[in-house]
C-alpha cells in the first residue's frame, strides 16, 4: 500500500492552496504520513502570510506572549525564538500539570534577558545554570518526531488525550513571520494541538498592554528601504545537530540529526539560487551521530544512534531520480560516530563508537555498491570517534576525533592502493565532532568540541606542503555541524553552539577570509 498512499499524498499535494493547507496539515498528521506532512509543512512555511488570513488559520486557538526585552536587546531570530517559546510551554505544563487551554486564557508575560533565556515575566533574576531553556528541555525527554502523532482537529486544534506529560505528544515548530514592527506571529504543535502563538515584544519591563494585539486581517509585507542589502541565509526548517550533510546536483543536503533531543527522520534540500529549503523524502529510521556521502550519484547514511541509546547498524541509500530511501546491507557491527567517505566507487566507513559508546574503535570497512558487499581495510593506527573524514586527491583523511573523551589533532591517511594508514601533519587544536569538507584542493576543518567548548575556529589543510594553518572563525560556535562545498563555496549548517540547537547556516568567503550568515 505505500506507492498507493504516495500517490494519494501526491494528489493531496498538488490540489493544495492556502485555504486547505492547515486542513491538510491535521490530516496528515492523524495519518501519520511524515512525508506528506514534510511537504505540507513547508507548503505553510512559504505561504503562512497568506494563509494566516484564511478562516482557517483564524479559528485555530491562539496562546498571546507579551515579551519583556532588557535594555539594547533584541530577539533571537523567529524560529529560535518559537524554539524556545515551545521549550517554555513544554515546562509551564509539565511544573504545574494544567492543560494547555488554560494558558491561552489570559495573555502570558514572559521576559527575554541578556543571558538569552526566556522566563516567566515574575521571575527575571535568580535562576540557576539548570533552569535554562537547553538545561530543562534535556531534563524532561523531548517527544520523538514520528511516534504517537495526535489526531488534530483543522478547525479546534485540541488533542482530545487528557493532560499528560509533554513526551506523550507531539511539539512541533512549523512556521513564523514577524508581522508588523515587534510583532510575531507563528504556526506551532503544541502537545497534539495546532495552535497559532501570538508574540509582542515590549522594550520596557515596567509596563504591559492589558492584551496582545491580535493579527490583522492584512499581514502584507511592506518595502523596507530602510533594510540593509545583505539578508539572513534561510534557516533551515528543524534545528539540527549530529546531522549529515553532502552535496547533491547543486544542492546542500541535510538529514536526521537531534532537533532538542529528538532524532530526526526528516531531511532537507537547500536551493543556493533560491537560498531556500524544501524537505524531500524522509530517511526510513531516525538517526544522528552519523555522516553521509555522495558515491555513484547516491547519497548513503551507515550509523549512528536512533536516538534511545541504541547505536545502528542500518544503512540506506537515497536514489534523487525517484525520491525514495532504499536499505543497504547492514555493517558488521553496531557503530555511531563513524566517518563516511566515498572514495574510487566505494563507500568507506571509519572509526566511531562500539555498541557500548564507550570507547573509539580503529575499524575501517568498505562497500561495494555493484555486489552489494562490505570487506575489511585496514585499521587506523588511533582509535577515533567523531572523526572527520574526507577523500582529497585519491587519499582519504580522518582527522581528529577522540579515543575515549579525550580530544586529538591527529590526522591519518589511507592509501587505497598499498591498503595503509599513515600519519600526517597534525592540526593545531584537537577537536571532535568536526565538519570537513574539500574546496579548491585543500581541507577544511570546521567547528567541533575541544573537550570543554562547542569551536568557532577553522583549520585549512594543504597536502602539497603537508600543513595545517588557521583561518577566520565562524560568526558561531558549532560543534557537530555539516558542511558542504557548493560551487566553490564552503556551507556549514546546523550543530550546536553550547546552549542552542542550530538550524542557521553561514559560507566563507576566501577574500575576505571571514564566515558570514547572510547573502547578499
Amino acid at each position: 500500500m505505500e506507492r498507493v498512499k504516495q500517490i494519494c499524498g501526491d494528489y493531496l499535494l498538488s490540489k493544495m492552496d492556502c485555504q486547505s493547507a492547515i486542513a491538510y496539515r491535521s490530516f496528515a498528521s492523524s495519518m501519520g504520513d511524515d512525508r506528506l506532512l514534510s511537504n505540507v509543512d513547508a507548503y505553510i512555511q512559504e505561504h503562512l502570510l497568506e494563509i494566516a488570513e484564511k478562516d482557517n488559520f483564524l479559528k485555530l486557538p491562539r496562546l498571546k506572549l507579551e515579551v519583556m526585552l532588557d535594555e539594547n536587546l533584541n530577539l533571537p531570530s523567529n524560529d529560535k525564538l518559537y524554539c524556545k517559546v515551545i521549550n517554555w510551554v513544554q515546562h509551564s505544563l509539565w511544573e504545574s500539570g494544567e492543560p494547555l487551554e488554560k494558558l491561552m486564557d489570559e495573555v502570558q508575560t514572559l521576559h527575554y534577558s541578556a543571558d538569552h533565556r526566556l522566563h516567566s515575566g515574575d521571575v527575571v533574576e535568580g535562576r540557576s545554570e539548570g533552569d535554562d531553556d537547553h538545561g530543562r528541555f534535556v531534563q524532561k525527554k523531548a517527544p520523538r518526531e514520528s511516534v504517537q502523532r495526535q489526531s488534530v482537529n483543522a478547525h479546534c486544534g485540541f488533542s482530545s488525550n487528557p493532560c499528560g506529560q509533554p513526551g506523550k505528544h507531539e511539539w512541533r515548530y512549523i512556521a513564523s513571520e514577524k508581522t508588523t514592527s515587534g510583532a510575531y506571529v507563528c504556526l506551532a504543535v503544541l502537545k497534539g494541538a495546532l495552535c497559532v502563538v501570538s508574540l509582542h515584544e515590549r522594550c520596557s519591563p515596567h509596563s504591559s498592554p492589558a492584551s496582545t494585539p491580535c493579527l490583522q486581517k492584512s499581514l502584507s509585507l511592506e518595502a523596507q528601504g530602510d533594510e540593509p542589502h545583505e539578508r539572513a541565509l534561510a534557516s533551515m526548517h528543524y534545528a539540527r545537530s549530529g546531522l549529515g550533510t553532502a552535496a547533491l546536483d547543486g544542492r546542500l543536503i541535510a538529514a536526521g540529526g537531534y532537533n532538542r533531543e529528538e532524532c530526526l527522520r526528516t531531511v532537507e534540500c537547500y536551493d543556493p539560487v533560491k537560498d531556500s529549503w524544501t524537505f524531500i523524502c524522509p530517511m526510513r529510521t531516525p538517526r544522528a551521530r552519523f555522516q553521509m556521502a555522495v558515491l555513484m550519484g547516491q547519497l548513503y547514511v551507515m550509523g549512528g544512534s536512533n536516538g534511545h541509546s541504541d547505536e545502528l547498524s542500518c544503512g540506506e541509500t537515497y536514489d534523487p531520480t525517484s525520491d525514495e530511501w532504499t536499505r543497504v546491507p547492514e555493517l558488521r557491527m553496531s557503530r555511531c560516530n563513524a566517518g563516511v567517505c566515498s572514495l574510487q566507487n566505494r563507500l568507506f566507513v571509519v572509526g566511531g563508537s562500539d555498541p557500548c559508546g564507550q570507547n573509539g574503535l580503529r575499524n575501517c570497512d568498505s562497500f561495494d555498491p555493484v555486489s552489494r558487499t562490505w570487506s575489511k581495510c585496514a585499521s587506523l593506527n588511533i582509535r577515533r570517534h567523531q572523526a572527520a573524514v574526507c577523500q582529497l586527491d585519491g587519499f582519504m583523511y580522518a582527522i581528529g576525533g577522540a579515543e575515549l573523551w579525550n580530544c586529538l589533532n591527529s590526522v591519518e591517511r589511507y592509501n587505497p592502493g598499498n591498503n595503509t594508514w599513515t600519519p600526517v601533519a597534525s592540526m593545531n587544536v584537537a577537536r571532535r565532532g568536526a565538519g570537513v569538507a574539500v574546496c579548491h584542493g585543500k581541507l577544511f576543518v570546521v567547528g567541533g568540541f575541544d573537550g570543554s567548548h562547542a569551536l568557532r575556529c577553522v583549520e585549512v589543510y594543504d597536502s602539497a606542503i603537508n600543513e595545517w594553518r588557521m583561518l577566520g572563525s565562524m560568526s558561531a560556535a558549532r560543534s557537530n555541524a555539516g558542511v558542504a562545498v557548493l560551487d566553490g563555496v564552503v556551507y556549514v549548517v546546523g550543530g550546536f553552539d553550547g546552549n542552542d540547537f542550530l538550524n542557521t547556516m553561514e559560507v566563507y568567503d576566501p577574500e575576505s577570509n571571514e564566515w558570514s550568515p547572510c547573502v547578499e
